[in-house]
């Protein structure tokens, strides 16, 4: 069967998720309908990571197995025009039938961003947690280090009976622009609310709620109530996936 991978990105402000939910609006919903009417025959999808209600992407990754080789060029301006403004789909390119686009990726890449002006900017609303100024970035940072490496995040998860929690993470970092923070972390895969939790714990050591030395303490316990603070979706991109070049 011809194969493709669709690079897409979406402002997920207007929708229930990625995955698809009997009644509601999600991302994969608008997509299967849109490639339905424009295919008109059978199509598997497979997607790299489904995002939360409210969370946004900038580099997510569908692959589509079909009955029929397609026009690429017809295909992209077709979804393009039924599916914009709030998804946009930036490469079709054909792949070999045995690419996934779950299980063939090898690291996703997350940001999170923290608005930190005294007054919330209008314009970054949808993207960013306004949360004031008095975060303290020093001891955020610290308690960001020991994050990186291979960790039983059960603490920073909604656990699934039967799946592991253990990740590599092999990136954490913050960046800082004006009044905004930038949390970038990049690990293999992530577990359920994984990323909004470690903020929300970050968040609180910087607001001093926590103390900066307790990231290792949290890890170890592997008890998902040691994280009282959750940051809300909006402020959450998947920014890219990784995979092995060909």
């Amino acid at each position: 069967m011809p194969a493709y991978r669709v690079d897409l990105a979406y402002d997920g402000s207007g929708f229930r998720g990625y995955a698809s939910q009997r009644g509601q609006r999600t991302v994969q919903g608008e997509l299967e309908q849109a490639l339905a009417t424009l295919l008109g025959s059978t199509f598997d999808t497979a997607v790299a990571g489904r995002t939360d209600a409210g969370v946004h992407a900038r580099g997510q990754v569908v692959s589509i197995l079909t009955e029929q080789p397609v026009d690429i060029d017809v295909t992209l301006r077709s979804l393009n025009g039924i599916l914009g403004p709030e998804i946009a789909i930036n490469r079709i390119q054909p792949v070999e039938e045995g690419f996934n686009a779950r299980f063939s990726a090898i690291w996703r890449r997350y940001r999170y961003m923290l608005d930190c002006g005294v007054a919330p900017d209008p314009l970054s609303r949808h993207l960013a947690w306004h949360v004031g100024p008095g975060v303290d970035m020093n001891r955020v940072r610290s308690a960001t280090e020991p994050l990186i490496g291979e960790h039983d995040f059960s603490s920073f998860c909604r656990s699934v009976e039967g799946r592991s929690n253990v990740r590599t993470v092999s990136e954490a970092r913050w960046e800082e622009d004006g009044d905004f923070r930038r949390f970038w972390v990049r690990a293999n895969s992530f577990c359920h609310q994984m990323v909004r939790s470690v903020v929300g714990h970050l968040y609180d050591v910087g607001r001093g709620f926590a103390d900066p030395a307790s990231t290792e303490s949290v890890l170890d316990s592997k008890d998902r109530s040691m994280v009282t603070t959750v940051a809300p979706p909006h402020g959450l991109t998947l920014w890219e996936v990784g995979y092995d070049e060909p």
